[in-house]
């Protein structure tokens, strides 16, 4: 196959007392990801659609949360370990297409400096990735603020 589309997901519920952390940036917000990593959910769903796109393991299935060495881990790691096992297979990425929904906090002030970060990590240009930040209209967790999510698309070519 020469060209191969992943779609990646991810939701964390959202806590007081935690690092709000986005594509590698800590911003400054009153609550952060309940999870077993940093819980950077852009990270956690780009991983998953590389992975996809080579039908490989999700994941939860290579970075288990059962593993004490990836508690608190910055996710970056798993962005270039997928970006790795890409490149292993001949792979690279034709366009990453990113949408994060939460109410709060804006991220339009974020935005350029995370796809820098993103193409930095993949090692693709900026120009193949694509983030947008939408609101959920104070529909469900995510829109009473009590979650974050993020979905992802993927297109590779060999």
């Amino acid at each position: 196959m020469k060209m191969r589309i992943g779609h990646g997901y991810d939701l964390h519920r959202l806590e007081s007392g935690k690092k709000f952390v986005v594509c590698g940036e800590t911003i400054a917000f009153d609550k952060g990801c309940a999870a077993h990593s940093d819980g950077d959910v852009v990270y956690h769903a780009v991983t998953d659609a590389i992975l996809g796109a080579l039908g490989l393991e999700d994941i939860g299935q290579l970075f288990p949360d059962t593993q004490a060495k990836w508690e608190g881990q910055d996710s970056s790691l798993f962005v270039e370990e997928a970006a790795r096992l890409m490149k292993k297979m001949g792979f690279e990425i034709v366009n990453l297409d990113i949408t994060l929904v939460l109410e709060k906090p804006k991220m339009s002030g974020y935005k350029m400096k995370m796809k820098d970060n993103l193409a930095y990590v993949l090692n693709c240009d900026i120009g193949c990735v694509n983030l947008k930040a939408k609101t959920h209209e104070k529909v469900d967790a995510v829109g009473r603020g009590e979650a974050v999510e993020c979905h992802v698309v993927v297109l590779l070519k060999k």
